[in-house]
């Protein structure tokens, strides 16, 4: 929840490739305080089977930067696994993008929804509302 002083984020992940809600990836959350700031780890969780993450930390006050960690290769490392039992096998690895790094800017009071389209081969993302 933002507050006038501090803004607050949450996001949802998609699966394109099947469309669904991507559950189960880990995110990390951190934060910093101007461009040359260091970034401080504020903690995470990981999705739920909507594809939400609904009690990401808070932010700190004077945050002016964020930084979404998403841990997509052992999604679609599982995704794959159950996959095999259907079809030959496609590829050799988990993903090509084995992880997810969004950084963006934040001013206070607001609320920052960032969605993260996700595929094996590619992804996407924006703010949402």
């Amino acid at each position: 929840m933002s507050t006038d002083t501090t803004a607050s984020v949450s996001t949802h992940i998609l699966d394109t490739s099947i469309g669904r809600p991507a559950e189960g990836v880990a995110i990390a959350l951190s934060a910093r305080t101007g461009l040359d700031g260091a970034w401080t780890a504020l903690g995470g969780s990981a999705t739920d089977a909507d594809g939400r993450c609904k009690d990401l930390p808070a932010l700190p006050e004077g945050t002016t930067h964020v930084r979404l960690d998403f841990e997509t290769e052992t999604y679609f490392s599982k995704k794959q696994a159950e996959a095999q039992q259907d079809a030959p096998r496609v590829r050799d690895s988990g993903a090509f993008f084995p992880e997810v790094t969004i950084t963006f800017s934040v001013n206070p009071g607001e609320h920052y929804h960032v969605p993260l389209l996700l595929n094996p081969f590619g992804y996407s993302v924006y703010r949402g509302s």
